[in-house]
């Protein structure tokens, strides 16, 4: 025993050592840290396999597996779940399906059931919206394997099987309906050779639409002449489909098979994230890298050359009479940091920018690491959910300091806001949502209990770390102003047309979009088809290249600005790459239109609901990256020149 648990240690140590390699080389992973230890089973152990939820791409809306009539155990059980898992809408339960490991098993009959009017009319309509099964096995999905047209190629693994297939047959003009009502799984196992115990390492199924028929009355015992292990006569595609209507009886069965497999534990996800040709998506993000940085380059080489020969020809001016003349962004020192109209909602913007800045960057490490993998059902919202809480010590901290700069001193009120006002708009966006799902009476309804733990968070931890963080801040010294602010405002001159506010802000936001459009087809396509995203080491990098382009862009244009002798520039330096998420959100309508089928009208809210929320968040994130950015080039650029 001792030795097999340091050959696993050992096992593991290596395991880890190739996964950080292949993160460093390929920017992805194959090797998860396991939120569950890897089970050794022997042959005959008992196999329990659990069913999830029932989804669709076409209505968005998960349901209960029981919600329809199939086959129950004869206690239904809950499988505890996680935040996270209870916000996707899973619902883990058991299931009457139960194998023997590595004993095939041919024909098992579950149950036989007749429908009445409501029974088909529910299976129908779950047919019509293309509603899948979904299951699982050892903590593996059920995936369907669906061979390419390039037969050397491995197959692409499709999530869940279709409750059933809507078609003609036998030459009927009306389309049918027609249930999968017999499953024939395929369980693969890497065995160990000196122990002879085995890991699952694949769970697939291909489901079959087969209309059972028997001889005399039926009974516990009676055997399927379609079907029967006796016999050894299989369920094939030239066998009649089951139709679903009323008074029709449906005989549900499944087939188990085991293969041996050379797929090692640790690696046994690899053929569930290659659901998708990768080509396109690692040559489109590399180049949009590769174009980002090229422009990046670009606009600091020019900033450098034109800000150091500003800086020296402000410096050499001697003489009053040249003093007077100076033009350009000296001109404007007096002014330049007078604090802004509604200057306590922009510190309440900011703060809530750098909480959400610090729980995305910390998401993405621990994504990187493998503690967030898809293996880990719900991990990512939990992990997202509790650093946002826990970052709101740093949202008090940033929001008060900024705040005090500004001369204020009700900075109980100003942490209050700070606490409250992002919160309170998305609480209330999910809340609506809530109601129109809770209203389809579908599982992604947030049960009460969820409901309030998540106000627990929010009031309970969240906002009394605001008010620790803000009133650490505010006790510091106030953030020094690298040149005195004059009593009376300058007048600003008349600007260029191209120098309008409007127009410079929308130009801003469309760099650190072309950033990240790429890289959001593929998150909006795991999120709205059911897919997994995985490749969180191409995620960092391309976050890494916002922020930069969102920095740098920010300073060009505030550089501008100040350079046509307008000094309002908080509130547009925060707007300016802040206004990235309206073209995100624009890309979202877009993406709705050409790539979901969704017609339900509630499930467009749902959509558009969320993608609402996800733009608002972008917003306050770049928003605060451009302010900062830009806070620290007009602090640096006012200090590097004499100023009497």
């Amino acid at each position: 025993m001792e030795s097999r648990r340091r050959r696993g240690s050992h096992s593991l140590d290596k395991s880890i050592i190739a996964a950080i390699l292949v993160l460093l080389i390929h920017g992805s992973y194959s090797f998860y840290l396991p939120g569950v230890a890897p089970q050794d089973f022997k042959k005959g152990d008992t196999l329990m396999v659990k069913v999830n939820k029932l989804t669709s791409i076409k209505t968005q809306l998960p349901y209960l597996y029981y919600s329809l009539p199939y086959c129950r155990p004869k206690k239904i059980l809950d499988s505890a779940e996680n935040l996270g898992e209870v916000l996707r809408g899973d619902r883990i339960e058991n299931s009457p399906y139960v194998f023997k490991m590595r004993e095939p098993q041919m024909c098992n009959v579950l149950c036989r059931l007749t429908l009445d009017a409501k029974l088909a009319k529910e299976f129908k309509e779950k047919i019509d919206d293309e509603y899948r099964v979904n299951m699982i096995l050892d903590n593996l999905p059920l995936v369907v394997p669906i061979q390419r047209l390039d037969q050397e190629s491995p197959p692409v693994y499709q999530l869940g099987y279709h409750v059933g297939l809507k078609g003609q047959y036998s030459g009927s003009k009306e389309e049918k309906y027609f249930i999968h009502n017999h499953l024939a799984f395929t369980v693969k196992y890497h065995r160990d050779l000196q122990t002879d115990t085995a890991r699952i390492v694949g769970f697939e199924v291909k489901p079959f639409s087969v209309k059972h028929e028997y001889e005399g009355t039926w009974t516990d015992k009676t055997r399927l002449t379609t079907c029967d292990p006796h016999t050894k006569r299989t369920v094939s595609s030239s066998n009649s489909p089951q139709e679903v209507d009323v008074k029709k009886e449906i005989i549900f069965t499944y087939d188990v098979e085991f293969q041996e497999s050379d797929v090692k534990w640790a690696s046994r996800w690899d053929a569930y994230l290659l659901m998708s040709d990768d080509q396109i998506h690692w040559f489109s993000i590399v180049n949009s890298l590769m174009i980002v940085l090229f422009l990046s380059g670009m606009v600091a080489m020019i900033m450098l050359r034109t800000l150091y020969r500003d800086i020296s020809k402000y410096n050499e001016l001697e003489t009053q009479e040249e003093a007077q003349e100076e033009t350009g962004w000296k001109l404007i020192h007096g002014d330049v940091f007078r604090p802004p109209i509604n200057s306590d909602l922009l510190c309440v913007y900011v703060g809530t920018g750098l909480q959400f800045f610090g729980m995305t960057l910390v998401t993405m490490i621990f994504a990187i690491l493998g503690f967030l993998s898809p293996s880990n059902r719900g991990g990512l919202m939990t992990a997202m959910l509790l650093l946002w809480v826990f970052m709101g010590l740093f949202a008090g901290y940033a929001s008060s300091r900024l705040y005090k700069m500004f001369k204020g001193t009700e900075w109980k009120k100003n942490a209050l806001r700070t606490a409250i006002m992002f919160p309170a708009v998305v609480s209330s966006i999910f809340f609506f949502l809530n109601t129109l799902i809770w209203g389809q009476k579908s599982s992604g309804a947030v049960p009460f209990g969820t409901m309030f733990a998540l106000v627990f968070l929010w009031f309970g931890i969240s906002v009394p770390l605001v008010f620790v963080g803000s009133y650490i801040g505010f006790k510091k010294p106030a953030i020094e102003e690298p040149v005195k602010t004059n009593k009376i405002p300058r007048q600003i001159p008349e600007q260029a047309w191209y120098m309008n506010p409007i127009f410079s802000i929308l130009i801003g936001g469309i760099l650190p979009f072309g950033a990240v459009f790429i890289e959001l087809f593929f998150i909006l396509t795991s999120i709205w088809l059911n897919q997994f995203y995985y490749i969180f080491g191409f995620l960092f990098l391309v976050f890494v290249i916002l922020v930069i382009t969102c920095a740098e862009i920010t300073i060009v244009l505030c550089y501008f600005q100040l350079c046509s002798e307008d000094y309002l520039w908080w509130w547009r330096s925060y707007l300016t790459s802040g206004s990235s998420a309206l073209y995100l959100f624009l890309y979202a309508t877009f993406y709705f239109f050409t790539k979901l089928e969704i017609t339900k009208l509630v499930s467009g809210l749902l959509y558009f609901g969320y993608m609402l929320i996800a733009s608002y968040a972008f917003f306050v994130v770049t928003g605060t990256i451009g302010f900062y950015a830009c806070f620290w080039f007009t602090r640096l650029i006012y200090s590097s020149v004499k100023i009497d």
